[in-house]
């Protein structure tokens, strides 16, 4: 294996439109690279898919970002995440994690969530209701974005007058893109973000509603199991991870069927292969690229490679996710694809709490897509689809044109 760290290009278009001759020439090089990635920060990747299961269970790789020792990722938080944004599940090790993430478990079990199932048809129709008549629309920007907005939204207890400001203020501080940030707009979009935060939470304190914002005040306030800044952060955590992600999955799905005609005829023909072509599109193309950001606590060997203390070491479930070694021909798209254990949303004590709202969202999203939108075309050519850079990968835009079913 090289000493010399591998650049991961995300400034060049054409790597962030299809990244994955690169990921799969890493994997093939070693199990554990050197890489630089956005902003200039090293990381230690881990390509395979087997040793990617063994480091997300691993607890001597934590996930507290105040763990790591890169001066430049450590220099380009802001003073107000260090302080206390960080406090959340996400960013937590045992047993501060357990703790947090017992408190919002029940809101995202599969039977909670199977309950949204009627709200999220009545959303996902509402938008495409605005757009069937007219022949054409951006499907990330009029569909994909606001039907997840939406549904968080309305979980948390977020006004309507209020959504449209609180996705402004998370995309300035999580789509970043490559450019290392300027620390002092960092740090006024976060400071930004508590303010709002802070101002939401008072008026649920004033006026609860049957929200989860409500009952976690309730938990703050009346059990003290939660801090005030514990509080702010959960709250963070659950509006920006409750929409980023499920658009990036919605938007790259669509890509992916337009990109493959078998593939799009096959799901049309047959809407019950719909939860399988879910995983199969988080599996191909998932929606955090190139993986899942974890911390050395101590020295520690991954795949026979020592890795010092402190390091950033990158899971890289966009690359474990086509290693051949566990899934049959995995640069291929395939629907129809069995014993799909994908790692889009992690593995371990942290994998993803709203797994089950996302393939919710999804399967709703793009099975109304097909069926009420007929000779669904791109209305740009593929090559000309601009992707977000970056660690969260989806369709910046989604141009296409398409007539209206009779039905919706």
């Amino acid at each position: 294996m090289s000493q010399q760290p591998v650049l991961l290009p995300y400034a060049d278009p054409a790597f962030v439109a299809d990244p994955f001759p690169l990921y799969r020439q890493l994997r093939e090089d070693g199990p554990v690279r050197r890489v630089v990635i956005a902003g200039g920060l090293e990381a230690w990747l881990v390509t395979r898919y087997e040793d990617g299961l063994v480091a997300l269970s691993d607890p001597r790789l934590s996930s507290d970002v105040r763990d790591a020792s890169d001066p430049q990722l450590v220099q380009r938080l802001p003073a107000t995440e260090r302080d206390s944004m960080l406090r959340n599940m996400l960013r937590s090790d045992p047993p501060d994690h357990t703790r947090l993430r017992r408190l919002v478990s029940k809101a995202f079990t599969a039977r909670r969530v199977a309950e949204l199932q009627p709200r999220v048809q009545a959303i996902a129709d509402q938008l495409l209701d605005a757009i069937v008549p007219v022949g054409h629309a951006d499907l990330v920007k009029d569909f994909a974005l606001p039907l997840p907005v939406t549904v968080i939204s309305e979980l948390l207890g977020v006004p309507v007058a209020e959504r449209h400001d609180f996705q402004r203020l998370t995309d300035d501080m999580i789509l970043q893109g490559t450019a290392p940030p300027d620390p002092a707009q960092m740090d006024a979009a976060w400071r930004q973000m508590r303010s709002y935060l802070t101002r939401l939470l008072e008026a649920k304190r004033a006026r609860p509603g049957d929200d989860l914002l409500s009952a976690l005040i309730t938990t703050r306030d009346e059990e003290h199991r939660l801090d005030e800044d514990e509080l702010i952060a959960m709250a963070f955590l659950l509006l920006a991870a409750g929409y980023i992600t499920t658009v990036n999955l919605i938007g790259s799905g669509i890509a992916a069927l337009l990109a493959h005609p078998d593939q799009l005829q096959m799901l049309r023909e047959d809407p019950a292969l719909l939860p399988g072509a879910i995983e199969e599109f988080l599996r191909y193309d998932g929606p955090v690229s190139p993986g899942i950001a974890r911390f050395a606590r101590e020295d520690v060997t991954i795949a026979g490679v020592a890795v010092p203390r402190g390091a950033t070491v990158l899971v890289a479930s966009a690359i474990a996710d086509r290693d051949p070694a566990r899934f049959f021909d995995p640069d291929h798209l395939d629907i129809t694809r069995q014993d799909n254990a994908h790692l889009a949303f992690g593995h371990g004590i942290h994998y993803c709490l709203g797994a089950p709202l996302a393939r919710l969202e999804g399967q709703i999203a793009i099975g109304t897509a097909l069926r009420r939108l007929h000779h669904l075309t791109l209305a740009v050519p593929p090559g000309e689809l601009q992707w977000r850079p970056g660690g969260l990968r989806g369709p910046e835009r989604l141009p296409v044109t398409f007539t209206s079913s009779d039905s919706n």
